[in-house]
Parts: structure tokens; C-alpha cells; sequence
């Protein structure tokens, strides 16, 4: 049955394959935030780092291309995937609804669910949803992505100010903000980045959340190639490697 469905999508796939084009115009165009450590950050001098921009980057070799970096925002994401502006979107992506009914996913990178980043000295005061969803309570956050979208879905009665993502944890640091909203892994890693900073409960989410990669819908073929890519990329520890660099990583047994 599911073959013969898969006969079906490939069947109905009526334009190339992104893995086609990608081959043939000899590029990867990769839409990534830049602004999301550890996955994705570009430096002063345009350069990309993060354990996405690794990973892109090893997917561009088993394609024997090169990659173009296409910038974009949370806010802009889907616009510039329906748009046709890039091949795939990396950068610490969660997976959720609204988004799979406009494009596709690869499988599933990791789970990563939403925790409280906030001052060390306050962790106390912050350790529920009853206790952060206050008129009093400062939240801050990047716009147009899932913390965003959490904050208005379940903390709607805290006090929400906007700010960009690469200066928003000084932001708590400085007083200017009691709570940010984030991936357990980005409040990890901000906790070793910023001594003074203390991510909440971080292995217990107030909302479960997956990392994936962002696809133009309807390519079946071009998912099938991720799927399998990140697949052995896993089963041979390369992503594994990549982890280790940016992230506190047990060695595989």
C-alpha cells in the first residue's frame, strides 16, 4: 500500500525535483535566520557558523555543490520557502502544524521542547506557567517564530515586548526582562554561554517541540534524499560530531 502510494506522489510530481535543479545549477540555496545560536549564527563579516550551517554544508557535499546562503527572519520564513527562494530552510526550525500545511518536513532532527531562560537569581519565581503568566511578569522575545507563538497561546496575561534575537539575552542579563521563552537546547546553551543566566527545568517542557528541516511541499523525491541523507549522517555519527562541537553530547556507546 505504501509503495503504491508512493508511486502515486511521484507520479503526480509534475515539475523537476529540487534534487534535480539543485545537481544541475551546481548550488544549495539554504534559507537560515542567522541569528539562532547554536544552530545558526552570521557573524560581522558574513560568515555563517552553527551546527546547522554544518549540517548544510555536509549536504551540499553529498551533492557535489556548493551553498548559497539565502537570509531570512523567522517572520519571513515561509514566505520566502513559498516564494521559491531556497531549496531548504535550516537553523533550529521546530516542527508545527500550521507549517507542515504549507510545506514539508524532513524527519525529525531531534526533540526540543519550550523551557523559561531567565536569571539565575529568579529561578524560583519562575518555574510554571501560572507563575509567568502575570501582568507583572516582563516576556521577552524574538517575533515571528514558535516562542512567540507560545507566549500568546498560554501566556497571554504577562507583558510581551519584541526584540531582535541576537541581543535579547542581555536584555535579561540587564534587568530589562524577566522570562524568555525558548528551545531547551538554545537556553542550555546560552546558560554555558552567559554566566548568570539559568535555564528552567530543562529537561521538563512546558511544550513538546521537534527539530526538523523546511522543504518545498510536494517534492517527494527531494524529501526522500534529505530523509536518507540525515539518516546515515546519524547512523555514521557525523551529525553526532557536529553536536559535540556546540553541544554537551554523550559519545555513542
Amino acid at each position: 500500500m505504501l509503495g503504491g502510494l508512493l508511486a502515486l506522489s511521484l507520479g503526480a510530481q509534475a515539475e523537476p525535483s529540487h534534487l534535480d535543479s539543485v545537481m544541475q545549477q551546481g548550488q544549495l540555496r539554504v534559507c537560515t535566520t542567522g541569528d539562532y545560536k547554536p544552530y545558526t549564527l552570521k557573524a560581522a563579516d558574513g560568515e555563517y557558523s552553527g551546527i546547522d550551517i554544518a549540517m548544510a554544508r555536509a549536504l551540499a557535499d553529498s551533492l557535489g555543490v556548493k551553498v548559497e546562503w539565502v537570509p531570512t527572519t523567522w517572520k519571513t520564513l515561509m514566505p520566502d520557502m513559498l516564494a521559491g527562494k531556497c531549496d531548504i530552510a535550516m537553523g533550529g526550525i521546530s516542527v508545527t502544524l500550521e507549517r507542515q500545511k504549507k510545506a514539508f518536513f524532513s524527519s525529525i532532527l531531534d526533540v526540543d521542547g519550550k523551557i523559561p531562560l531567565v536569571r539565575c537569581e529568579d529561578q524560583a519565581r519562575y518555574q510554571t506557567v501560572e507563575q509567568i503568566n502575570q501582568p507583572t511578569v516582563r516576556l521577552v522575545e524574538p517575533a515571528g517564530g514558535t516562542n512567540e507563538a507560545f507566549v500568546h497561546a498560554y501566556l497571554p496575561k504577562a507583558h510581551l515586548r519584541l526584540h531582535d534575537n541576537v541581543s535579547i539575552f542581555q536584555e535579561l542579563l540587564d534587568k530589562k526582562a524577566d522570562v524568555m521563552i525558548t528551545d531547551a537546547s538554545e537556553a542550555l546553551y546560552q546558560q554555558k554561554l552567559r554566566p548568570g543566566l539559568c535555564a528552567v527545568n530543562p529537561t521538563h517542557y512546558m511544550q513538546y517541540g521537534e527539530k526538523a528541516y523546511l522543504l518545498p511541499r510536494d517534492d517527494i523525491t527531494w524529501k526522500l534524499y534529505i530523509d536518507q541523507w540525515l539518516h546515515l549522517a546519524k547512523a555514521t555519527g557525523t551529525y553526532q560530531k557536529i553536536l559535540r562541537q556546540w553541544l554537551a553530547v554523550p559519545d555513542a556507546k
